[in-house]
Order: C-alpha cells, then structure tokens, then sequence
C-alpha cells in the first residue's frame, strides 16, 4: 500500500510539471485517466489536383481535338466523331505508313470519300461555264451562290441538267426555224449577191456549202480495187482452195512412195530373202530376265521415234516409226543396222504395225494416209484414206482375216476395211473424242478400244454396237493398251501416272489390287508392255527412263535412264528373255 501510495504521489508531481491540455479535468483518483491529442489521419489516398484542374480547363478543347493514338489512357469520355476521325500527328506504333490497318482502304493509306458526287459537280461546273453562277462548295447548305447573281435571279436559278420543258420546247422550234430560213435562201437566190455565193470568205458561201457531218461517206465510195488489195485478194483465194484441197479437205496428202535398201544383198547365197528368220533363233528358257545394260544403239532417224515393233515370233528384226516422216527396219542379231528405209507419208509416222508372218506391215501417219507395205521389197501394196488423221492401225490377228484393217480416226471413228477391195465394210462410231488404242481379247472375237474422252469401250468385231462402255469419273485417258501373255488381263496406261489392269472376262471389271505407279507418263503416250513370261510389266516415262515392275507384287523392280527427254516406246525381245528395246524423242533407238 505505501508503494502504491508513493507512485500515485509521483504521478502527481509530474503532472504538475507538465502542461496538460485538458485543464479543467479533475485530478482526483476516481476520475477517468488523461486524453493524449494525436494527429488525424485519413485512409483515403492522396489525390493531386493540379491534373484535375488541367483537364476542367481543357475539357473544352479536348472535346473537338482527335484522339492521339499514341496514348494508352484516356481521361475523358471521347465522342464517336472522335473516335472515327482520321489519324494525325505522329505515326501509328503498330504500322510502318502510321495508318492503322482498320483504318486502311487503300493501298497508299486511307482515302475519303469526296464530300460530293461527280454528277452534282459537273452540273456545277457546267453551269458556271455557261451562265456564269454556281452553287458554293463551301456553303453547308445548298442556298448560297458565286459569281454572277444578276445572271442567276435572271435565270431564275436552273443549271445546264435542268432546263424547263417549255425551254427546250422554245429552242427545238428556233432552231427549225433558222434551217427554214436557210434553205429558202438557198432555193430562191434572189437576194443574194452571186459573186459572194463564189466568195469562201463569205457567209452566203457557208450556207450555201454547208454539209451535215455524214454528207462526206457518200462520197468516194471505192469502185475500183487499187494494185496491192487486188494482188492480196489473189493470194486469199489461192491458199482457201489449197485448204480445200488438202487439209481442210477430206483428201490426204500424197507424196511419192520410195523404199531404200541399205544391206549388202537381199538374198543370200541359198536365195533366202533378207526378212527370213534364222533357223537357230528359238527361245533358250522360259523364264525372263530385267537387263541391266545397255547394248547396243540404232541411230538412223533425224527426229523422234514414235513406235517401235518387233518381228512377229522371231525378233531378229525392228521396225520403227519416226517423225521425221520415214520407216525404218533394223538388224537385231548380226550387223545391228539399219536393212530398210521406207519413205511414203509427207508428215510424222504416228502407228507401226505388221501382219501375222512379219512379211507385210501397216504404217499411219499425220499425212492422213494409211499405207500397207511389203516388208521384202519396200512396194507400197495400197493405201487408204479417210480424210482423217489414223492414231492407231491394226489387223486382225487371225490367220483367215489378215486383210481387214482396223483404224482409229481423229474423227471420233474406227474403220473396218477390207485390204483386197479397198472398200471401207464398218465403221464403229460410239466415242466422243479421239480414238487412241484398239486391242484384240478374247480369241479376237472381240476388241478394247480407248479413247481421249477418258473411256474405254468393247465391241464385239464385225458389229458396229458397243457391249461394255466402262468410264468412270476418276478415270483419265489411256493412251496405251496391252495384252497380257495369258490373255486374262489389259494393262491401260492412265493419264495419271498408273498402269491400270482391267479383267478380259465377261465384265471388264477393274482389278483394283493390281497398280503400277511411280513413274511420270502424264501428258505422253508411252507405251505399256509385258515380258513374254508375264512376269515382268514395263513402261517409258516422261523423263527418259525405263520402268520395271513385278507382275506378282505390283512393286518397282528396276529403272533404267534410257533417253535424253521422253522414252516413248519399248518392246521385250519375243526370244530372248533379258533382251529389251527402247525408243525415245531423241532419235535413239536403244537394245538393253
């Protein structure tokens, strides 16, 4: 109790010391303890006003001043003229010609319509040109007006667009009347002077001369034809009846039909002729071989070769079609040259095709004609001709009908002649476009054609009426058509790079396991042939190689680079097994 007591003494006389703030509270224990004053505080943040007070100032300004786009806050609510209106000032951030790419309608930036029409300102510019008054441009409203104001109360305020009808009415009728005038001056001419009629310089001459602007085409109408349109004239009429002549025509062309022989003799010592196959020549095995090399090169043609084909059975010879308008055969087993050169069409050899025993071949070419040789003799047995150009001549491979021939046309047609008559017997016209191939199934009772209308149709041989018609909406053109040796299956070359095999059966169904592909043929007709075991499909490319694929597997076996540009043609050798020929549109003709 004494330690309390003195603390509370202590306590006293401190406060005495200090001065307090509240004086009049009571010192005594009982009463409440004393109230230190603090300093107030606010939880509100800090505002600066100095930035308030700028924008207040400026309100009025920013409301009409664009908005800079360079800033990232704004501090007012911004009217929609505002917002829209055109950028100015410093260049965009974002965009190289400071033109944001909304704000683009051109490519030099951003363009704005002008605020008037061309119709309105022609008006205008027409009628200050004429009456001397126009609308101002400036002027928001369309009521205030420049320039003559006399003349624009005058006029009563029309422009050039809108004169009153009666107006026109009015001119119409003065200007009927001024023509009356003259014309009665000129019928009568008893007023005027007839020296001034003679003056040039005078009106009365004027009148009396004037013309309306189509008098002058009357006149100088050219009766006579002058020296050069005459000789121009001559020369159209003479290339017309040549074109009706010759191409344009229904004629072939002709050309004199010679054949050199290029061997030492064309009978040898027993009086055998030079086409006879050699006794020793038969086949040595069944099984077929992929060259690998390249053996040898006949080069003769000074143009492309187009087709090549083997002896029938044997192959101890090759005959070739070149664009250079010449045949060819060459030697395979001895001397490896050129025996024959048969010369009969005026343009490019198109189609090469013998007859059963070798002894007798057809050639087509773009000259229209389709001739029939002797092989032996080089004599050109007969030709025909449609008036159109043959892409593909067959004959039928039986041993009995080996003198009808088979072609087709440009002209959509396949035509049937007899060769001992000369007379055409069929025509089978079904195709919409070109025909490219026709291929003998089925004992040569029937034959495939195809054609660029991108189908394929088969036709009983003799009648003239299609029995299958297979086109699909994948199917491209197929230039090139092949018998398989076991005569069950046609490999079809097809515009989009695949060899495509279609079943000889009764339905001509497509064998969709069985595709060839890997090699670039689109836009070419490059042949498409077999092995003479059936093991082996091959075909040329649009890049000069050679393609080997395996029957069984469909897969690529071996490629060979065969030409500089297309390989066009190749044909297996019908004896020996690994022995290929190639023809290409270089000239070459290569052995492998």
């Amino acid at each position: 109790m004494d330690l309390l007591q003195s603390y509370v003494e202590k306590s006293d006389d401190d406060e005495g010391q200090k001065p307090t703030s509240t004086s009049s509270a009571p010192s005594s224990p009982d009463s409440s303890p004393p109230r230190i004053s603090l300093p107030s505080k606010t939880s509100a943040p800090k505002v600066d006003d100095t930035m308030l007070a700028l924008t207040v100032a400026k309100t009025n300004r920013t409301l009409h001043k664009p908005i800079d786009p360079s800033q990232h806050v704004v501090g007012f609510n911004p009217t929609y003229d505002q917002l829209w209106a055109p950028i100015y000032g410093p260049a965009h951030p974002y965009a190289k010609d400071g033109i944001a790419q909304g704000m683009r309608n051109h490519k030099l930036g951003f363009v704005e319509n002008a605020a008037i029409e061309p119709f309105i300102f022609d008006e205008q510019y027409n009628t200050f040109h004429k009456y001397g008054y126009a609308a101002d441009p400036a002027a928001s409203s369309g009521n205030n007006y420049v320039g003559d104001l006399e003349a624009l109360q005058k006029n009563d305020g029309i422009s050039v667009y809108n004169i009153p009808q009666n107006e026109q009415k009015k001119r119409k009728l003065e200007r009927k009347k001024e023509l009356k005038e003259d014309e009665e001056l000129d019928d009568s001419g008893g007023d005027v002077d007839m020296s001034e009629v003679d003056n040039p310089a005078s009106e009365e001459w004027l009148k009396k001369n004037r013309k309306s602007p189509w008098a002058g085409k009357k006149e100088g109408l050219q009766t006579e034809l002058t020296e050069e349109q005459k000789k121009y004239a001559e020369e159209h009429a003479e290339k017309k009846a040549e074109k009706e002549r010759g191409g344009g025509g229904d004629k072939a062309e002709h050309v004199t039909d010679k054949s050199t022989f290029h061997g030492k003799e064309e009978q040898d010592y027993q009086g055998r002729s030079w086409i006879a196959p050699p006794k020793d020549a038969k086949a040595t095995n069944d099984h077929c071989y992929i060259p690998k090399r390249w053996v040898h090169t006949w080069s003769g043609h000074t143009k492309g070769v187009s087709a090549i084909r083997f002896f029938p059975k044997s192959g101890h010879l090759l005959l070739s079609a070149g664009m250079d308008n010449k045949v060819k055969i060459w030697d395979v087993f001895n001397s490896g040259k050129c025996m024959r050169t048969y010369m009969g069409h005026s343009k490019a050899v198109r189609d090469i095709s013998f007859s059963n025993d070798g002894s007798k071949f057809l050639s087509a070419g773009y000259d229209k004609n389709i001739k029939y040789w002797d092989t032996e003799t080089g004599k050109v047995i007969s030709t025909f001709s449609t008036g159109k150009i043959p892409y593909v001549v067959k004959l039928n491979p039986d041993d009995d009908k080996q003198n009808i021939l088979l072609a087709g046309m440009s002209d959509k047609k396949i035509v049937q002649w007899d060769m001992n008559t000369g007379q055409i017997t069929q025509e089978y016209d079904q195709h919409l476009g070109a025909v490219n191939t026709i291929t003998f199934v089925d004992n040569n009772r029937r034959f495939v054609t195809s054609s660029d209308d991108k189908s394929l149709r088969v036709w009983e041989f003799g009648i003239p009426v299609v029995i299958k018609y297979i086109s699909e909406p994948h199917m491209h053109s197929m230039p090139s058509i092949s018998l398989h040796p076991n005569s069950n299956w046609l490999a079809a070359q097809s515009l989009d790079n695949q060899i495509l095999i279609y079943s000889t059966r009764e339905r001509f169904q497509l064998n969709k396991k069985k595709r060839f592909a890997g090699h670039i043929a689109a836009g070419y007709a490059c042949q498409v042939n077999f092995s003479p075991d059936g093991r082996f499909v091959m075909s040329g490319d649009g890049e000069g190689k050679c393609w080997f694929w395996d029957w069984k597997s469909c897969k690529v076996f071996r490629t060979l680079k065969c030409h500089e540009g297309v390989c066009i043609g190749c044909e297996w050798h019908p004896l020996e097994q690994s022995k290929v020929a190639t023809c290409g549109w270089d000239g070459m003709i290569k052995y492998w």
